[in-house]
């Protein structure tokens, strides 16, 4: 049943590298209040590499877990007896991180007699952008990151419909795996961001993926082989920067195009709907990104939205959202909820159209 009330709800975030936990405060009439969000970030461990190390990670969220959520608590003025339920990220992600989080909040929920919501981390990014405003559903939701690149319909909690996916890489993986060709540091996102700004994107001239598909799918690993091979033969900062900025601009361009096929695609299913747009991940806070999609939405009518920049980057607050909007629908979990490497965020159409038909293990989101 539908839960009218104020709900309380502490969320937990061990997919990837950060080790987040935040609580989050949903009103009966859907006012969300932020009442404290702790991220603690395994940079350093995983810098030596230039990515994450899936065992690190695993350790090191093993090690930090306890004491991000005392203080998350500590910091939310509350204590655990406070809460209405817990929500920790059960998939999409690195395993053996998803499993310290999970397994946390099982504890917390048996502890205290809540409910436990087994969040999926993409829904999280989901409804990210509502921790910073007040946006209804439906909208089109642009989800990119260093994992995910997809463009999806918005109906509510549950009810989303994917209307394109990468066929490869992410654009954040790109980002990434570009700036360690350019011999940039980890994260590589915001360091090529740093470096493009002085650089002629104009320079470099880098292939065009999908051109003339009326689909809304994306391919970054094209470009991401071209703009290594470039890198290979730069010799001075200036190339560097100039290829870094052509990089971003590719990137720009390709997600700004497949989401102005998505706006149409969208104005056509939805004539008697606001039309809202909403871009959430963590490439959500570059620039040359957020300039060229706020441009899409001029030109075609949209609302523009995104998360705050603090909750762009995997954190926990949107988790204990999601769990909050589940919870208050009467969604919760048993605690035998399992940890999932792979979850698409719309099962049905991931499994009808898989992005990777090759894969054994299913589709991954």
């Amino acid at each position: 049943m539908p839960n009218p009330k104020t709900l309380t709800i502490l969320g937990l975030e061990t997919s990837c590298d950060e080790t987040a936990a935040s609580v989050v405060r949903r009103a009966a009439d859907g006012t969300v209040t932020v009442l404290s969000s702790v991220i603690g970030t395994q940079f350093e461990q995983h810098a030596p590499f230039g990515g994450v190390v899936p065992e690190i990670a695993a350790r090191a969220h093993v090690e930090a877990i306890d004491a991000i959520a005392a203080e998350a608590m500590r910091a939310s003025g509350l204590s655990f007896a406070d809460l209405d339920g817990v929500a920790a990220t059960a998939g999409p992600g690195l395993v053996g991180g998803v499993m310290v989080g999970l397994a946390f909040g099982k504890a917390v929920a048996l502890a205290r007699d809540v409910p436990l919501v087994a969040v999926n981390h993409l829904e999280g990014h989901a409804v990210s952008a509502r921790l910073g405003a007040d946006i209804p559903y439906p909208f089109l939701l642009l989800l990119v990151s260093g994992g995910h690149c997809q463009l999806l319909e918005v109906a509510g909690v549950g009810a989303c419909t994917r209307l394109g996916t990468t066929i490869d890489d992410a654009a954040g993986e790109a980002f990434d795996k570009i700036a360690k060709s350019l011999g940039l540091p980890y994260p590589g996102g915001p360091a090529l961001e740093k470096l493009a700004a002085s650089g002629d994107p104009s320079k470099f001239e880098l292939p065009r993926a999908l051109l003339g598909r009326k689909d809304c799918d994306f391919s970054f690993s094209g470009l991401k082989t071209a703009a290594a091979r470039q890198a290979e033969k730069i010799t001075d900062d200036q190339s560097r920067a100039d290829l870094a900025a052509a990089v971003q601009a590719a990137i720009a361009r390709q997600l700004s195009e497949r989401t102005d096929r998505a706006m149409k695609l969208y104005r056509e299913s939805h004539p008697d709907q606001p039309l809202r747009f909403v871009v959430a991940g963590g490439v959500a806070a570059n620039g040359a990104v957020k300039a060229a999609l706020k441009k899409n939405c001029d030109d075609n009518g949209f609302t523009f939205d995104a998360p705050p920049l603090a909750y762009c980057t995997d954190n926990a607050a949107m988790i204990a959202l999601a769990g909050a909007e589940r919870l208050a629908l009467g969604i919760f979990d048993d605690l035998d909820a399992v940890a999932r490497p792979r979850w698409p965020l719309d099962e049905a159409s991931a499994l009808s159209n898989p992005s990777n038909s090759f894969g054994r293990k299913g589709a991954k989101a």
